[in-house]
């Protein structure tokens, strides 16, 4: 029934014909410097593209409808941006309709004045996400043919649409108007932005457009206008899908008690996002959720592991290879999250998708895997040579406290005592070490970057600035992309003996040895800085962060290693002879 709709696969040419629509979208908008004016011209614009999207749609099909109306007074704009959104709206017409949600959307967030997308968490999902995902859920137990769906986030129905298209294809041979009536009942969205609203309930019409004009019916409307993480009478679903915003939020007294089973530390929206869909799949359903990486290992996210693993487990987690590209101006590192509710075998299979433009993804197996359910970071592969490495830490028990030594956050928040920062050393200065001191060759003195200055002044009563005994310092913000995602290095006695100690500036990590630490500092340096312990932390930590509970996660070798460990520091054994054979003591050769 709905190939009266079907359009060619996206080409090269149309892709580039596409990038252009949308990148004089995003100059015209960037070229109103009020950001409400911006807002109105975003949602004008889209509005035009999608109203000839629409037009496109209808003429193929024979038909005369119209589309729904703007729930949203619009301002006019120019006859020339409006000629290229007229263009814009045809030209996607030209892709398969399912892409239509993603490509529309991706206009309308580029011409978003920034601080609006961040706030509304505005990211839409590519095409070949969403079907990996909405597959990766039916794998799982989500039954297309009988079971609901609601995506609590919509967006321009990213989800809904596709989902709507796989229903209709498992209902062939049925009625339209049973069709129809089916879709109202097992396909919900609910949106915040009344524009974006719009967007689903156009966009989800579109896609099972030749059945109403079989029908001779509207699709009924399936999105709500409201704020989700505020609503309680919702009932249950077989599926709960989406790509759910993103960001720290503040939560009143009220949200944060009721939120509270899921939160430690700061909210995060997308966290909120996973409790409120935990709280509205039935037993046996399943949670699918595009997401950042930051919830597998973050402190912050410790209780919602937890609840993960209280009434379901991980089905299965893609990793997104490429981040760069898959979501406009988007650098976290994204998961596919699939969860089913009322399994509890925590076996969970870890694969790498990667996005072949709109056309498809690759996806890449990498291992089956167990998580942790008492909160602690779950350590997962990410490639097929991590997991021999994971299943040989199983048996290693140690952590650095179980060695000797606390990781806290440098003392010194360096904003907040501006007015004692020195350029000079005096009697009451000490050297203030920025993370740019910590290098890949070691400790190094440097204060040479942008508001970075050398010394600090020490008020009375400051003293907790000040450390005096040598220790382990680590960066605290590094990306995948780096060749190192662990730097550390020895803040050294002598050093600390000709200034009478330092000030460590809090994008520092500092590892410190309790009493009577039976190994020194400069060993744990040692480990830290090998390769298969990088390896490790890679597979505990999803956030560019280098956190103090992350570091307090990694396994590490039996005492008398460590013992043996520094016997080759104190001798001066090559780093390389270091990293092969602490890989050794992993079980896993010197190359990984």
């Amino acid at each position: 029934m709905l190939n009266a709709l079907a359009a060619t696969e996206p080409n090269d040419g149309l892709l580039e014909r596409y990038g252009a629509c949308k990148a004089m979208a995003r100059g015209y908008a960037q070229a109103r410097a009020n950001e409400r004016t911006r807002l109105s011209l975003a949602r004008a614009f889209t509005a035009v593209v999608l109203e000839s999207f629409w037009a496109s749609l209808v003429e193929r099909c024979g038909a005369r409808m119209r589309i729904r109306p703007v729930p949203l007074q619009l301002p006019a704009f120019s006859r020339e941006a409006k000629a290229v959104a007229v263009s814009a709206g045809r030209l996607i017409a030209e892709f398969p309709v399912d892409h239509a949600g993603y490509l529309i959307g991706s206009i309308y967030t580029v011409m978003l004045p920034d601080a609006h997308r961040t706030s509304m968490g505005a990211y839409y999902t590519p095409p070949p996400l969403v079907a990996r995902l909405i597959s990766q859920a039916q794998e799982a137990g989500f039954n297309i043919a009988t079971d609901s769906a609601i995506d609590p986030a919509c967006g321009g129905g990213a989800f809904l649409a596709p989902l709507a298209s796989r229903m209709v294809e498992a209902w062939v041979g049925q009625s339209p108007e049973l069709i129809l009536g089916r879709l109202a009942r097992r396909l919900k969205g609910i949106e915040l932005d009344p524009f974006a609203a719009w967007m689903t309930t156009v966009l989800v019409e579109a896609a099972v457009l030749p059945i109403c004009v079989a029908a001779k019916r509207r699709m009924p409307n399936v999105v709500e206008v409201s704020d989700t993480l505020q609503r309680r009478d919702v009932s249950s679903y077989g599926l709960v899908i989406g790509n759910p915003p993103y960001g720290r939020v503040q939560l009143d007294a009220q949200q944060r008690k009721y939120f509270s089973r899921s939160l430690y530390g700061h909210a995060n929206l997308y966290g909120l996002f996973m409790d409120w869909g935990l709280r509205h799949v039935r037993d046996g359903g399943v949670l699918a959720f595009v997401t950042p990486t930051s919830f597998l290992g973050g402190q912050y996210f410790k209780s919602l592991r937890r609840l993960l693993c209280l009434d379901g487990s991980p089905v299965s987690l893609d990793f997104v290879a490429d981040r760069d590209g898959v979501f406009d101006d988007v650098l976290q590192e994204t998961i596919l999250f699939v969860h089913s509710i009322g399994r509890n075998d925590r076996a969970s299979n870890v694969s790498r998708v990667l996005t072949r433009g709109l056309g498809g993804a690759d996806v890449a197996p990498i291992a089956t895997t167990r998580v942790s359910d008492d909160g602690s970071p779950w350590l997962l592969p990410r490639s097929s040579s991590d997991a021999e490495l994971l299943e040989n830490v199983r048996s290693m028990p140690n952590r650095l406290i179980d060695v000797g030594y606390a990781v806290s956050t440098g003392p010194l928040v360096w904003n907040r005592h501006r007015e004692q920062l020195r350029t000079k050393k005096n009697r009451n200065t000490y050297p203030l070490i920025w993370s740019e001191s910590v290098t890949a060759s070691g400790f190094s003195f440097s204060a040479e970057r942008r508001n970075h200055v050398p010394f600090l002044e020490v008020y009375p009563n400051q003293d907790h600035l000040i450390t005096t005994e040598p220790c382990v310092l680590v960066q605290r913000t590094t990306s995948k992309e780096q060749n190192r995602r662990v730097l550390a290095a020895l803040l050294p006695r002598p050093f600390l003996d000709e200034h009478g100690g330092v000030v460590v500036e809090n994008h520092l990590n500092v590892v410190r040895p309790l009493p009577d630490a039976p190994v020194s500092p400069g060993t744990i340096a040692a480990l830290l800085n090998t390769s298969v312990v990088d390896r490790l932390f890679r597979c505990i930590s999803g956030s560019v962060a280098v956190s103090a509970f992350e570091l307090n996660a990694v396994p590490l070798p039996a005492l008398g290693k460590l013992r043996e460990l520094e016997r080759l520091v104190e001798s001066g054994a090559s780093l390389a002879l270091i990293d092969r054979r602490v890989a050794g003591w992993y079980g896993v050769s010197w190359e990984n």
